[in-house]
This record gives C-alpha cells, structure tokens and sequence, in this order.
C-alpha cells in the first residue's frame, strides 16, 4: 500500500524535468533578448571607431560612410555588384567620387 501523501517517484521525476525545461526555456530567452540587445547597439556604427554611418548612393550602389573616421562599408553582394558592372572603371570612378566627397567634407 503506498502513502497518499507521498509523490510516486515516477511523479518527482516527472516535475524535475519540467522545473529544467522550464530553466533551459528561460535561459534561453534571456540568451536571445541579451543577443537582440547587443545586435541593436551596433547597428549603423561603424566597425573601425563606432560613429554613426550614413548611407550614400554611389553609383547606383547603396554604402555606409562613418563621417567622423572616413571609413567606407559595402554590405554583403554589393563589391561583387561593382566588380560585375558592365561599365568599365566605374570602381575607380566610385573611389574617385568618395575621395572628392570627403576631401569636401573635410575642408
């Protein structure tokens, strides 16, 4: 005869692994929102020295511009986009536009 009042081990076992479901769920969540956080606190910096970028039209090809170091950032595809133009020297003609947009800024 088993005691009302006492849980089945099957019971206990049963509760243990909720209580660390339950645990892993939470750990998890804290993980996503700490990562989702992080992400949003990056988002326009600049990599080199964490200014604000702008985006410019160059070419018909989107870039970031971090005005305070110079820098200069392409989004994934967008240097293939430029080496795959069909128009000669437009990569020598798109750094010669952000030299002459800088030094312009600069003075």
């Amino acid at each position: 005869m088993t005691n009302p009042e006492k849980p089945s081990r099957n019971e206990d076992d049963y509760f243990a692994r909720q209580d660390a479901d339950l645990i892993e769920r939470q750990r998890k969540l804290a993980t996503d929102s700490a990562t989702a956080a992080e992400r949003k606190s990056h988002f326009m910096r600049c990599p080199k020295c964490g200014g604000h970028l702008t985006t410019s039209l160059f070419n018909r090809i989107q870039i970031e511009q971090c005005p305070d170091c110079h820098g200069v950032w392409l989004d994934a595809g967008e240097l293939d986009t430029l080496v795959a133009h069909p128009e000669p020297g437009v990569i020598g003609r798109m750094l010669g536009d952000l030299l002459h947009t800088f030094r312009k800024k600069s003075s």
